[in-house]
């Protein structure tokens, strides 16, 4: 062995004792006559201390020719240490060294190996190797595998079977772009990477295999939104014989279990909305409810006015922002631009001030009096003090504009608190949406979700108005889990398929597995696949998922440590039967 403790657990009941440590060197402090170092390894830090007087005069002179992030191995004895450091365990002991070894020189660190360093993010991630020795980037990763063995611990003490899928499938339309494989064996043919196990997790119901889990990685090749990377981790589930309130019940459990587990909150039944309920009040499907802000709709009030902008919109919706009724006209017109920029796409906003004495001044007094503005107040549920802030237009776009307002306001005003938990279900979305670009109605969530029973009738005369048996979770704005009852009769499936165009031909050329195996009993059957990154993210109290992903793309895909992806040789693309037609 080359240690016999870890950099982290020496404490002063080991005075007197002799210890070996290994590690690599944070930093050096040569005062001469006397040489401190501090060994790093994954568990902590040990101050090392080379005595001229007491240390043998080769090791002593060794220890000065040490550098940044040299690996060394060292023996010693423990004594105390005369100016202790109460921030770390070790803090009370240092190691007289008597033998040292270096086993590894080291270049110089692009970057500084601190908490907080000098890196920035392209050089760390060209570096991720030397990162992850950093505190901040190895805790994600320790907390990672926490939150997966909780996950694990959970579901298999309620009887989950944790099963293995392939990662060489067939392609299906699921939404995203697929990454292919070319099989060498099977000339012009090619494998699909999975987006889910969606259809093997199904398949492992008919199989009878009752309760399945499993922490998988699944990939979509979609354009690169932030925070968004191509290949990701799901915690994914299904179980058989069950409804959706079945579902609800279990993986709350799970979310309740991990926050009280991992964080120390404890949180009390979820609430329940409908999809209605939340586009009509935060303007989104995934609702932060740690603030309030919610959508107040002013058409009743504020339209049939002398206002034409108003009276030719589809939609008036207003918030009201507390304590912002100081806001400055400079504040105001600051965020007037921000709702104005391209990503929002807003070509305006009104603002009614609600001042301390009751009465109120506004952007637009020439059109409303203060009985007008009071009612805008009531639907927004203002109060003196507070600020609102009104948007107008087609009623999808102006809800998705105040939803981003909204979000930002309350970044702004410290509302979204990484170390408050705020879940909630949303349950009743739509079975169907109408893509206008392709003329023809997509899956909200995937083929294979079951109508709600009651409007399967609707399925000829409204499809758009039909609701599915599918639910998310949502936790501080994030979607972090999602899905649905499953069609589990081939007659259904096949209906299903009808009303998102395909034909029975291309039915069964995609899925005809699926259906065969419907026909030989497959049981009723949902599940719920969880984003791990992101649930491991927001319970780590961060925003972003890549510090919590081992060797992460950057925002282009590309992994600029291995440089991936890259070209291959004529040969391999030879065996492969592929010719690359590529327009310089």
């Amino acid at each position: 062995m080359y240690r016999s403790h870890h950099c982290g657990e020496l404490n002063a009941s080991h005075i007197n004792t002799e210890v070996t440590l290994a590690g690599w060197v944070q930093k050096s402090r040569d005062k001469g006559f006397m040489n401190w170092v501090d060994l790093r390894d994954r568990y902590g830090i040990t101050q090392l201390i080379f005595d001229e007087s007491r240390t043998e005069k080769s090791v002593f002179e060794l220890a000065k020719t040490l550098g940044r992030e040299y690996v060394i191995q060292v023996k010693g004895t423990v004594i105390e240490r005369e100016s202790k450091n109460t921030a770390i365990p070790t803090g009370e002991i240092e190691i007289l060294v008597s033998e040292m070894t270096i086993l590894n020189a080291a270049l110089t660190p692009p970057f500084t190996i601190e908490d907080e360093t000098d890196g920035g993010e392209d050089i760390r991630m060209k570096y991720r190797y030397l990162d992850i020795r950093r505190n901040p980037v190895k805790n994600s990763l320790l907390f990672r595998h926490k939150v997966a063995m909780e996950v694990r611990k959970y579901l298999s003490d309620l009887d989950f079977c944790e099963v293995e899928t392939p990662y060489l499938i067939k392609s299906t339309p699921e939404g995203a772009r697929d990454f292919v494989v070319p099989s060498r064996m099977n000339e012009g043919q090619f494998y699909a990477l999975p987006q889910s196990p969606q259809t093997f997790k199904q398949l492992l119901m008919v199989g009878g295999m009752d309760k399945y889990f499993q922490i998988v990685k699944c990939f979509r090749d979609e354009d690169l939104r932030a925070d968004r990377q191509p290949e990701f981790t799901q915690i994914d589930c299904e179980m058989a014989f069950v409804e959706q309130e079945d579902i609800l019940n279990v993986f709350e459990g799970l979310t309740r279990h991990l926050l009280k587990e991992i964080k120390g909150v404890e949180v009390a039944k979820f609430p329940r909305i409908t999809y209605d309920y939340a586009m009509k009040t935060y303007g989104n499907d995934k609702p932060d409810i740690r603030f309030g802000m919610e959508f107040g709709e002013l058409n009743a009030v504020a339209q049939h006015k002398e206002f034409p902008v108003f009276n030719t919109a589809e939609l008036v919706v207003g918030i009201a922002v507390p304590g912002a009724g100081n806001y400055t006209r400079k504040e105001i017109d600051a965020l007037i631009d921000w709702v104005k920029r391209p990503q929002v796409g807003a070509s305006g906003m009104v603002y009614v001030k609600c001042n301390e004495d009751g009465t109120y001044k506004s952007s637009v007094d020439k059109f409303y009096d203060q009985d007008d503005l009071a009612q805008w107040a009531k639907a927004t549920q203002a109060q003196a003090g507070d600020m609102i802030f009104v948007l107008s237009g087609p009623a999808n776009k102006t809800r998705a504009q105040l939803s981003a307002l909204r979000m930002e306001l309350a970044t702004r005003l410290g509302l979204r608190k990484p170390n408050e938990f705020a879940p909630l279900w949303v349950v009743d979305f739509p079975l169907l949406e109408f893509d206008e670009e392709s003329g023809r109605y997509h899956a909200m969530h995937h083929p294979f979700t079951s109508p709600k029973p009651e409007d399967i009738s609707l399925l000829e005369t409204n499809p758009g108005k039909v609701r599915a048996n599918a639910y998310d979770m949502v936790l501080n704005g994030n979607e972090i889990g999602g899905g649905s009852i499953r069609i589990h009769d081939k007659a259904t499936q096949e209906l299903m398929f009808k009303y998102l165009g395909f034909t029975p031909e291309e039915a069964k050329a995609q899925f005809g597995f699926l259906m065969d195996a419907f026909q030989f009993g497959a049981p009723p059957h949902g599940g719920l696949a969880f984003g791990l990154d992101r649930l491991v993210a927001i319970l780590g109290g961060q925003e972003t998922i890549r510090d919590f992903i081992a060797f992460p793309k950057n925002n282009s895909g590309r992994d600029v440590m291995i440089d991936a992806p890259s070209t291959i040789d004529e040969a391999q693309l030879k065996e492969l039967h592929i010719q690359l037609n590529i327009k310089v």
